[in-house]
């Protein structure tokens, strides 16, 4: 018999999720963000779970290929665009998408022959300071990605540092709209903006912003990119990492659990040792009142995530045995919550996972 730890993968939730989006931006088509194993869900599920998207998008040239491999026949972008001369061919070859951020790649376009026309996405530098040109840069690249034969369509890209934060105190998303819109004046092309931020905080920025391309990413699986929660957006969590308790210990005071004794009880305390651990994708780094659930009750973590195994809090559940289930995140316990008592964010989580770990479809509600 397998060991009991399985994620299962909503896709129900991934095409509400996808809704929402939309939802929020009804005016924009949609690239759904399927980068880094579709954030740990699988490719695969990405692209059923994302059917209705108008694209997807992604990093990986590789799995861009796949996709097509699979089927899928609307655009794909690449969100990094090529990295050298010689990926330059698979452009015109599966029709994709492709970022363009430095002179360098605008360079080995002006050298390279297409051999049928592709769209391009020339994005600007407005504060994030990773990749981009400056705006008072970016007309002069325009020019130069304009009298490029083959180049068919130009999407005019910024993207948002802090659009979980409106009043963010150093770099405000109004502030990049501004700076985008002085660098982009004049020029022709449809405008694509807004990551999961920009998108869920969309009518806040109504008067401000307005994109023809929209670029949700953790808000699709069910994480938010801020302070506000899932729930709040009406978001459906689309993992749910689920293990059962293998074993009961009954501690003394004093005793202690686990590597370093980080936990030791102030008086008679039932512990439950659940299947998971760092091996697993949990954070080890998890504190003591991580939650968990227990046969759908909230109780927490105490002791070190081992390799293979994670303690937990029996008290609220007196009737817990060997065999009852558990939720790490997901249905019934926010991915985004998990991630903040560890200090880290719900991406990172998702991400995480696993390749030992057993993976499954099904609706929430029943956990393989």
């Amino acid at each position: 018999m397998p060991r009991p730890l399985s994620a299962t993968i909503h896709l129900d939730s991934m095409r509400h999720n996808l809704a929402r989006a939309r939802g929020c931006a009804p005016d924009a088509k949609v690239w759904a963000v399927v980068k880094a194993n579709a954030y740990g869900h699988g490719l695969e599920r990405g692209l059923r779970g994302f059917a209705d998207a108008d694209g997807l998008a992604l990093i990986e040239t590789e799995n861009a290929v796949r996709l097509r491999e699979l089927g899928w026949t609307k655009p794909i972008m690449l969100l990094e665009g090529f990295f050298e001369a010689a990926d330059i061919p698979l452009l015109p070859e599966y029709n994709f998408n492709s970022a363009i951020h430095c002179i360098e790649q605008i360079k080995m376009l002006e050298y390279t022959r297409l051999t049928s026309p592709i769209d391009v996405h020339l994005k600007m530098n407005t504060g994030m300071n990773r990749l981009g040109f400056m705006p008072t840069e970016y007309a002069a690249a325009h020019a130069r990605l304009r009298a490029i034969p083959g180049i068919r369509n130009i999407t005019l890209m910024t993207h948002f540092a802090n659009a979980d934060e409106l009043e963010h105190p150093l770099l405000t998303v109004r502030e990049q709209v501004r700076r985008f819109q002085i660098g982009a004046e004049g020029l022709a092309g449809e405008r694509s903006l807004s990551n999961s931020g920009g998108v869920l905080q969309q009518a806040e920025l109504a008067a401000e912003l307005s994109n023809d391309w929209v670029r949700p990413g953790v808000m699709l699986y069910g994480g938010t990119p801020g302070v506000r929660t899932a729930d709040d957006y009406k978001l459906r969590p689309t993992m749910t990492l689920a293990s059962a308790v293998i074993g009961i210990q009954q501690l003394v005071a004093g005793d202690t659990v686990g590597y370093g004794s980080r936990f030791q009880a102030a008086g008679p305390t039932t512990v439950g040792v659940v299947a998971c651990g760092y091996a697993d994708g949990y954070p080890r780094h998890a504190p003591h009142g991580t939650p968990v659930l227990v046969d759908g009750v909230r109780t927490s973590l105490i002791g070190r995530v081992s390799m293979d195994m994670m303690t937990v809090d029996l008290a609220p559940i007196p009737n817990a045995r060997v065999g009852s289930t558990v939720v790490l995140w997901g249905d019934g316990l926010p991915i985004d919550e998990v991630a903040t008592a560890a200090g880290t964010i719900g991406y990172e989580l998702m991400c995480a996972l696993a390749p030992r770990v057993r993976v499954h479809e099904g609706p929430m509600g029943q956990p393989a």
